[in-house]
């Protein structure tokens, strides 16, 4: 069965920082591109990140680019979004998301394969 599982979120306060990490399991994710998407009530997933297969290629929307830092360990099966300098906007249901692409340009959600469940960030101002 193929899961991936967030975790990390939390309530913080505008500067702080926060490190999701997304656990990938029951199937090989090595080739897969990995990403970050974030949604709020009433909305469609927002996509945030997005990391190829081995890590060289990384892409972010421009509201948290040079703030937020997706990468990922192969070894220990794992995605990662270090998140710097939060503000209230970044407030979100944050959901890890896998894609059997070499693309790291993949912007809508339904095209992406696998999903994990999501985790709470909640920045108070």
């Amino acid at each position: 069965q193929v899961r991936l599982v967030e975790s990390g979120g939390g309530l913080v306060q505008t500067g702080d920082s926060l490190r999701l990490s997304c656990a990938t399991s029951g199937r090989t994710f090595d080739k897969y591109t990995l990403g970050w998407f974030r949604r709020t009530p009433g909305k469609d997933p927002e996509y945030v990140a997005s990391i190829g297969w081995n890590g060289d290629n990384t892409n972010y929307i421009d509201s948290v680019r040079g703030r937020f830092t997706i990468s990922r360990d192969n070894n220990k099966n794992t995605l990662y979004l270090q998140m710097n300098s939060l503000k209230p906007e970044d407030t979100a249901t944050y959901y890890c998301a896998a894609i059997n692409t070499e693309t790291i340009m993949v912007f809508t959600p339904s095209l992406w394969d696998y999903w994990g469940r999501g985790t709470q960030v909640t920045v108070s101002s």
